[in-house]
């Protein structure tokens, strides 16, 4: 565990580890929209956080276990809305069957996304930060 003396300056956030890196690089370069989100990414992960500011941002990427009101919830919405062709004019060139296999396919993702994220988790994590 790392832990600063009282009174003692906070040490600097470390660099990214290559891993990270290298998978917010290989994100660059898609869409404008996708470049903004890994900036995003990378202030949260370089920046100086307090504890209170630390638990705050972990509850709202991914801590609302009840309503799904976080960043993984707005995902699930961007996925929905942009893989429905009644919401995305870019698909409708396709097939009718072809579209409709995209949606329900979507539709089974947002499904699994409900299910498989721990958000209770990360509500617990940030309790305990904020000494709950």
């Amino acid at each position: 565990m790392i832990t600063a003396r009282p009174g003692a300056q906070t040490p600097a956030v470390p660099p990214l580890d290559d891993e990270t890196d290298a998978l917010l690089d290989s994100l660059l370069g898609f869409h404008p929209g996708i470049d903004l989100m890994v900036s995003g990414m990378r202030l949260l992960l370089t920046g100086e956080l307090t504890s209170d500011q630390t638990q705050t941002v972990a509850s709202a990427v991914a801590g609302d276990h009840y309503e799904q009101v976080d960043v993984l919830g707005a995902i699930r919405a961007v996925m929905l809305r942009l893989l429905d062709p009644a919401t995305n004019p870019g698909l409708r060139g396709l097939t009718a069957e072809v579209q409709q296999q995209v949606q329900q396919l979507a539709l089974q993702w947002a499904s699994a996304h409900d299910d498989q994220f721990p958000r209770r988790l990360v509500a617990e994590t940030a309790a305990v930060i904020d000494g709950v």
